[in-house]
């Protein structure tokens, strides 16, 4: 197998998020029946924005956009100055760490285009770069896609009750080691644990220690619950380590159909950024780039009843998942996202996937997506409508008993 035919091979989307037409359409589902297993089909492999609509006005101001027409289309490379600069303020004030909009943020095609862009900005052949076991699906295919070396960090969330149980240990022997580079995701994706005070403060000493540069993925940073705390990495000491922060509104805020993403934090990374975007996508789509000013300026209480009607759904679809005996699920602190370990079944995990949505009408992303390590694990994306997630709930424990061991 040649190079390029293996490295595409490594990007493997059949059971990636949002996969789910692709998989529909190549299989013929048999009638669903028996065991209580009728009822609509709910795709929890990515969230549902007509059950959680975008932030009011952000049409109105995306129209406004294309009425300046060219102003808005033909931004810099790296988005308007105008809205980099509020972008910057409001930021600023969120992570407690200030922000230069003209040389420390660029506006990307979604956060997705911007985790490509730092990880190519950072990552060369032979570059050593550490990733924690599970964490966010394109993290390793990025690594490999870029031919650096995985350093994988195990993560034990279900063997704590705080933080997000990494093995620091096992990070600061990556960073002994040789490693450059460290990805991560907080709160995690998709476990949903947030990393305590202790955690973050200790990647931010080691990282200055070894001058390793951190990508530190933050998108649900906005959805905590139960009074859970966040400490923003850039806001701590790092010394000469340079840091990304990479953030947007398509998920808490439902605005996924608009494709903006921020990523801010070390110039000399930011810039190579830009170099990149400008030959790959030359900026983030201009009229929707405006709709950037409605984030963080949403209606008094709104972030307040989204957070309430999430947590609602969370908590109803755990008690009926915590009815399975032998599955094991931690409460997320924070995002839309449960991660639970099944009980043994008769069937693999990918081939439980596949029995779920062809018997059930339940769509889950494989753990394998998330850690070679976590074969027995399915996630949900719980932003859905309240009573279609539980009564998926209900179908997919009807699932385990089926396949019960």
């Amino acid at each position: 197998m040649d190079l390029l035919t293996e490295k595409f091979r490594k990007l493997g989307t059949d059971s990636a998020p949002g996969q789910e037409v692709r998989q529909n359409s190549a299989e013929d589902a048999p009638a669903l029946k028996g065991d209580n297993l009728d009822g609509p089909t709910v795709d929890f492999s990515h969230g549902d924005v007509d059950a959680f609509t975008p932030i009011p006005g952000s049409f109105d101001v995306f129209a406004e956009g294309v009425k300046r027409g060219a102003a808005q289309a033909y931004t810099e490379y790296r988005g308007s100055l105008e809205i980099r600069q509020d972008l910057a303020g409001k930021l600023a004030d969120f992570t407690k760490a200030p922000v230069a909009g003209d040389e420390d943020l660029i506006i990307t095609s979604g956060t997705q285009g911007a985790l490509f862009l730092a990880a190519a900005s950072t990552i060369a052949r032979g570059t050593k770069v550490a990733i924690v076991q599970p964490d966010y699906f394109a993290n390793r295919k990025l690594v490999e896609f870029f031919e650096g070396e995985l350093v994988p960090v195990p993560m034990d969330y279900l063997g704590t009750e705080s933080g997000s149980g990494i093995d620091l240990n096992v990070l600061e022997a990556a960073f002994k080691n040789g490693t450059e580079v460290f990805i991560f995701s907080n709160p995690n994706n998709p476990a949903g644990v947030v990393y305590s005070a202790q955690e973050i403060a200790s990647i931010a000493q080691l990282a200055a220690r070894y001058s390793v540069t951190v990508i530190v993925d933050q998108l649900y940073s906005r959805l905590l619950y139960d009074g859970q705390q966040y400490t923003h990495l850039r806001a701590m000491d790092m010394g000469d380590a340079d840091i990304i922060t990479i953030i947007g509104p398509s998920k808490t805020e439902s605005m996924s159909g608009y494709r903006v993403g921020v990523a801010f934090g070390s110039p000399k990374i930011i810039s190579r950024m830009e170099k990149l975007q400008a030959i790959v996508a030359l900026r983030a789509a201009g009229y929707n780039q405006a709709v950037l000013k409605t984030w963080f300026a949403e209606p008094e209480g709104w972030m307040l009843d989204r957070t309430r009607k999430h947590q609602a759904i969370r908590d109803d679809m755990l008690e009926v998942l915590r009815g399975a005996e032998g599955l094991q699920a931690r409460t997320p602190q924070a995002g839309s996202y449960l991660f639970p370990q099944l009980p043994k079944l008769t069937l693999s995990g990918l081939e439980f996937v596949r029995a779920l949505r062809l018997q059930a009408g339940v769509i889950v992303t494989p753990g394998t997506e998330f850690s070679p390590h976590s074969e027995s694990s399915i996630r949900f994306n719980f932003s859905q409508d309240h009573g279609n997630a539980v009564r998926a709930a209900e179908r997919t424990v009807a699932m385990i008993e089926r396949y019960r061991a």
